[in-house]
């Protein structure tokens, strides 16, 4: 099974990127969670950790996408980030494991004191 989708959409509305794959399977993803699970070295860090705490993402829009090569999705968001390369294998990882993901999402805002919402220092 190949984990590289045959139609990829945008859906700004909703706020949902959605993958459809050879075999039927769909995946919709919200940009919030692509934009606080990117796996660009911003987010995730530069060694061993948790990387950082992304907050105030909850409006982010997806803004751009674009093919690289035949690996991978680059994501431009509203709030300006674009360094994220999302290959098809943790795109995969992010909709068959969205459940747990957003889970310890909200988990780690509320031990750290983060909010969804963009605060006076944070713009989306």
């Amino acid at each position: 099974m190949s984990t590289r989708p045959t139609d990829i959409r945008i859906r700004k509305q909703s706020r949902l990127l959605q993958l459809v794959y050879a075999d039927g399977q769909v995946w919709e993803l919200p940009f919030e969670l692509l934009r606080v699970w990117s796996p660009s070295a911003e987010v995730r860090g530069h060694g061993a950790g948790p990387g950082t705490l992304q907050t105030g993402k909850k409006e982010v829009l997806v803004t751009g996408a674009e093919m690289i090569g035949n690996y991978a999705l680059k994501l431009t968001f509203s709030d300006g980030h674009d360094s994220g390369l999302y290959s098809w294998e943790y795109l995969w990882d992010l909709g068959e494991h969205q459940d747990d993901y957003w889970q310890r999402y909200l988990h780690r805002l509320e031990q750290e004191g983060g909010r969804r919402e963009a605060g006076p220092q944070e713009h989306s």
